[in-house]
């Protein structure tokens, strides 16, 4: 027996051992990895899997429902055969019990009261010796691992190839979310993970392990028992996950120092320092693609974690300056963006990568600030159609600006009214006085009287339509030149 993996059916034709079959019969090719007695109703918490179950009975249920019930634990927890004690304290066997072990193919065998549970135990203990050997070489050869990573430069997915190949597992990692932990390494199914890190560390055909990072859990590390491998157990699956750890630091580190870099680039792309050769080659090396254009958004209303989980496998830039956030990337960051709870961000026209920034910074700021006013998460610069009829350098702005509204704002500022702010509500509200004087909180005279001493002061009859035009140009001016808030 000690030449291939131990059966069900190797026990059964060892003759010290006497053992009878009482139902289950399908299941005697299951494999045994060990021989352990129990007088628990559940010992399952304590499992690992591949056990043989010995009891006299103690904790085997007298209700029909509670014996099936006792069997489908133990099946479910991966046990590869509950053995009996004759004649002690095993109560009278219902049909249902047999019957679910004949469906379920789970071997139910009894032990001749002259045999103690110690032979059976030995019997097994000598047969697994040749596997225990298998288990501790691949025990020293997965601490090895951190040596190949050192030695032969492997990347993630080979190395967790090569610690397949050794422990007999097809090897899983995941966040705790579900989504992919490192590069390289598949997620396995969501079902199969934890409600808490603590949980038991046996599921059907393999075992689930918290991957251990500063603050709690990074993930978690799943094996499944491979089809005609040799699967080397639970202590090698945990210096895998002990691999996967480190492994995690190491990327985490790497993504940081990528991150900081990525900040002081982004930081003088903004100061229009770099040269466009220069920007590209920086850019690229930090990551980001050089086909296609470039986007530069800005965020506002979002903590740092949100927006860096949102942002997790894409590439980008980011900077933080004061409440906004600043990310270059490809327009394909804009979906991810949006999806971050309470942001408000707007985003630039594409551009080619490498160029300044000077008019994309423009136009996202723009972009962010109508997204805070509108209540979007994402306003794209261009959505509105009167901007496109405005030009992007910021002295012709500021040249309609005061020539259309320098009366009126320099009134403002002497006097702390507001007569600019009730004039764009005005107009923002489609000129429904009622409607834009509840949103200024004031009554709809004074809203009036501030109409037209606007027009006094500017020159500008709001009922011409072409003075109107002029007007609303001259207000989505001065919001762009960031004269008017958001």
């Amino acid at each position: 027996m000690a030449d291939h993996k131990l059966t069900v059916e190797d026990l059964l034709r060892s003759p010290a051992l006497q053992l009878r079959v009482l139902a289950g019969e399908s299941g005697l090719t299951r494999s045994v990895s060990w021989a352990h007695v129990s007088e628990l109703d559940d010992p399952t918490p304590w499992l690992l899997g591949a056990e043989l179950i010995m009891t006299t009975g103690l904790g085997v249920p007298r209700t029909a429902a509670g014996q099936r019930s006792y069997l489908e634990r133990l099946d479910d927890a991966g046990v590869s055969a509950l053995a009996l004690s004759a004649q002690l304290h095993v109560p009278p066997l219902h049909p249902a019990f047999l019957a679910a072990a004949e469906e379920r193919g789970m071997p139910v065998l009894e032990v001749p009261l002259a045999v103690p549970f110690i032979a059976i135990s030995q019997e097994v203990a000598a047969a697994l010796q040749s596997d225990a050997d298998h288990r501790l070489g691949a025990q020293l050869q997965v601490f090895g691992a951190l040596r190949w990573l050192a030695a032969e430069d492997l990347d993630t997915a080979t190395l967790f190839r090569r610690l397949e190949r050794l422990s007999g597992y097809d090897v899983y990692l995941s966040t705790r979310g579900g989504r992919p932990l490192l590069p390289g390494v598949p997620v396995p199914p969501l079902d199969v993970l934890p409600d808490q890190p603590d949980a038991p560390p046996t599921i059907p055909s393999g075992f689930v392990l918290p991957v251990s990072a500063p603050g709690g859990p990074a993930g978690y590390l799943v094996a499944f028992a491979r089809e005609g491998a040799r699967p080397a157990g639970l202590s090698v699956v945990q210096h895998i996950a002990t691999v996967a750890a480190l492994q995690v630091a190491m990327v985490r580190h790497e993504r940081e120092t990528l991150r900081r870099e990525g900040a002081e680039t982004l930081a003088e792309l903004l100061q229009d320092v770099l040269d466009p050769p220069a920007a590209r080659r920086r850019l690229a090396r930090l990551g980001l693609p050089m086909e296609g254009e470039s986007v530069l958004y800005v965020a506002r209303g979002v903590p740092d974690e949100a927006l860096r989980r949102a942002m997790d496998d894409l590439p980008h830039l980011m900077l933080r300056r004061g409440d906004d956030h600043y990310l270059l990337g490809p327009a394909s960051l804009g979906p991810a963006v949006a999806t971050v709870p309470g942001v408000a961000a707007g985003a630039s026209r594409p551009f080619p990568c490498g160029e300044p920034l000077r008019v994309a910074e423009r136009e996202a700021l723009w972009a962010a600030s109508h997204a805070a006013e509108s209540g979007r998460a994402l306003v794209h610069y261009g959505e509105d159609t009167t901007a496109r009829w405005l030009p992007d350098d910021p002295a012709t702005l500021a040249a309609l600006v005061d020539h259309v509204l320098g009366a009126a704002l320099a009134y403002d500022e002497a006097h702390d009214s507001r007569l600019l702010m009730s004039v764009r509500t005005w107009m923002e509200r489609n000129r429904q006085s009622d409607e834009a004087a509840a949103a200024l909180h004031i009554h709809p005279n004074t809203l009036a009287y501030r109409l037209r001493r606007f027009a006094t002061l500017t020159g500008r009859d709001l009922s011409s339509t072409a003075a109107f035009a002029e007007v609303w140009l001259a207000i989505r001016a001065a919001r762009r030149l960031g004269l008017l808030g958001p």
